[in-house]
Parts: C-alpha cells; sequence; structure tokens
C-alpha cells in the first residue's frame, strides 16, 4: 500500500493507493453520526456496491446507497434535486459522512452535493475509474454541468480521504481504460518527461497494470504538489487544464455525448501544440510525439468540426477570465506554462 499526504492545513487528507483493500474501507473511514450515504452509478455499483456497504456495516454503520444512471449526462444540476431528496429522507446530519462510490462524474456530482448539503458534509472520494483515480478525485474540485457549458456550477471542497484500489480497474472496460490514459499522458507533458518516456515504452493494457500503482502514484504525487501551493485554482494549478479548453468546448459542441472526457482533452492536447509549435512557443517536433503516444493508447487526435465553430463554447468556458483566455502550453515535453490570449488563438 502506498499513502500520500495532501498537506492543506485543516483540509488535509490521505490518498491510499493499494491492490484488493476495498472490502477493508470500513477500517479508514469515519462518520460521527454512524450514518453513510453512498452515491454510485449503474455501471458501478451491481460490482462494488456490496463490499463497501457489508465493509462499512461490519464497522457498525448504517448505509444508503442511491445509484444514478452513468454517463457524463448525470452530471447535470438536475440531478442534485433527488440526492438531497434522498439524504433528507435518510436523516443524513452534518456528523455523517458522503462516499462517492465511481468515475469523475460521480466523484464531481457526490463531492459537489457533499459541499452544499447542510453547508457541508464530510465526504470520501472511492474512484473506480482509471481517470478518477490519477486526476478527478484529488484536489478538492467539484462541479456540475450547465447546458452553456462544462463544470460551471461547483466549488472547491476537499474530501476527507481519497481511497484507491487498483485492481478495480482490471475489469474496467476499455473505452474508459483509455479515457483514463488521456489525463496521465496530460501529467507527463506538463511536468514529468520520465513518466511520459515510460508511457511510450509501454506495449499492451497488460504491461500497464504490472505498473499501474506507480503511475497512479506518480499521477496523484504530481497533483497532490500542484494543488498544495494552488488550491483554488488560481496560478500553478492552471497547469493541469492543458488540452482542456479545447477539449470541454469539443465536448459541449456534441452535447456532452460525441467525446468521452479523455478523447476530448486528447484532442484539445493535440490541437493546441498544433499552434503553439507552428508559433514558435514549443519545442519542434513536440506536436508529433504527442500525436503519436495518444495513437499508441487508442485516443483521438483530430475531430472534423471547425475551430471556429467551438468558439462560442470556449467563450463559456469558465477559465475564460474577463477579455482574456489562459491556456497552457507547452515549452517541451515535460515543461508547462501558461499563455494569456483570445479565441481568435484557436484560429491560427
Amino acid at each position: 500500500m502506498k499513502k500520500l499526504r495532501v498537506n492543506l492545513g485543516e483540509n488535509s487528507y490521505d490518498i491510499i493507493i493499494g491492490k484488493n483493500h476495498l472490502s477493508s474501507i470500513g477500517d479508514y473511514v469515519t462518520s460521527r453520526g454512524g450514518k453513510v450515504f453512498i452515491i454510485s452509478d449503474t455501471n458501478v455499483a451491481p460490482i462494488f456496491a456490496n463490499t463497501v456497504i457489508d465493509s462499512l456495516i461490519a464497522k457498525g454503520y448504517e448505509c444508503k446507497l442511491m445509484v444514478l444512471e452513468a454517463g457524463e449526462p448525470t452530471k447535470n444540476i438536475k440531478s442534485i434535486y433527488p440526492i438531497y431528496s434522498s439524504m433528507i429522507e435518510f436523516n443524513l446530519t452534518r456528523r455523517d459522512l458522503v462516499i462517492t462510490l465511481g468515475g469523475g462524474v460521480i466523484g464531481d456530482l457526490g463531492g459537489f452535493v457533499a459541499s452544499t448539503y447542510l453547508r457541508g458534509v464530510d465526504f470520501v472520494q472511492v474512484p473506480t475509474s482509471l481517470l478518477a483515480q490519477v486526476d478527478s478525485s484529488v484536489g478538492g474540485k467539484v462541479a456540475v454541468d450547465l447546458p452553456e457549458g462544462k463544470n460551471l456550477v461547483g466549488s472547491f471542497y476537499q474530501p476527507k480521504l481519497v481511497f484507491i484500489d487498483t485492481d478495480v480497474l482490471y475489469d474496467l472496460p476499455d473505452r474508459y481504460y483509455i479515457d483514463g490514459m488521456a489525463e496521465i499522458i496530460k501529467y507527463g507533458c506538463i511536468k514529468d518527461k520520465e513518466l511520459f518516456e515510460v508511457l511510450e515504452g509501454i506495449k499492451s493494457r497488460e504491461e500497464f497494470m504490472d505498473k499501474v500503482d506507480d503511475i497512479v502514484y506518480t499521477c496523484c504525487d504530481i497533483k497532490r504538489r500542484v494543488v498544495e501551493v494552488d488550491e483554488k485554482d488560481n496560478g500553478e494549478r492552471m497547469l493541469l487544464n492543458f488540452g482542456h479548453t479545447y477539449g470541454h468546448a469539443i465536448e459541449k459542441f456534441y452535447n456532452f455525448t460525441g467525446y468521452s472526457h479523455g478523447q476530448a482533452v486528447a484532442i484539445g492536447m493535440a490541437f493546441i501544440t498544433q499552434i503553439s509549435e507552428k508559433l514558435g512557443q514549443t519545442a519542434k517536433g513536440t506536436a508529433e510525439r504527442i500525436q503519436r503516444i495518444l495513437r499508441q493508447y487508442g485516443l483521438p487526435v483530430s475531430d472534423s468540426v471547425k475551430a471556429q465553430d467551438v468558439l462560442s463554447a470556449i467563450k463559456s468556458d469558465k477559465k475564460n477570465l474577463g477579455k482574456k483566455l489562459n491556456v497552457v502550453l507547452l515549452s517541451e515535453i515535460g515543461k508547462s506554462y501558461t499563455y494569456p490570449t483570445n479565441e481568435e488563438y484557436f484560429l491560427k
């Protein structure tokens, strides 16, 4: 088992990474009021919910499970009202605990509900997708989508614990494995050339799973260090958005049903690096190298939609501050920086 500590003063918490230990989660969580409200989805709950509930019941906790439809459309502000109602029916109090058991959608949505119900209830992230384990479960960004854009309503609300069991990834469908690889590649691009080179050398999913604990640990450690110096996303943390501005716009253009988050981010990373390399802001050959590794892991590198057609979505992106849009560029693999520009940059 590996452990990281996210040091944020009174908001500090541990990230626990291990294999085949989901059944021991009851040993690691605390509900002062004795109740645990578990939010999951139709893909994850049938496989893992009973394991979590049995462990919690064995420790004397009273549990209630709410299962939502799997998929990005569920991360909608309309989805939160039935959850609030179910929490009230369960008599969940501020002394109790919320567990988000699922991928990034459940973590974001459930974390937002925990941050707002009774002005804040403790919650624990139990990420079951690769993307959530390496990225979205860490850092306290919780949010829901609006019709106008992704993650436009949210808050910074740190979990009490991130509990990762990498064994759950063995049965992960390929599309979710591929989705998570986009965020892992992102970490190599922005902060860790050595990680990028390790990923370039992996030839199969089986080989990846042999290294998965170390890779998850590396990604969580990068995010931990970034969050510790910039919890509220005002500076260093913006680097984690590499590929996301255009990626989010692509997702919105297709009404969140065309590409998965990871696929959209992959397109965004390839697209923005092509532009920045052409303008001399990125070392030559970087765009080709990024496209090659994205293809290696089955990710798209382009889309037929014209950049002009997604500009309206970019304008509504939450990272658009005033007249300037902060985009993340690479000087080279492993080194990144923010660059203030405008929407027309995407038409270069």
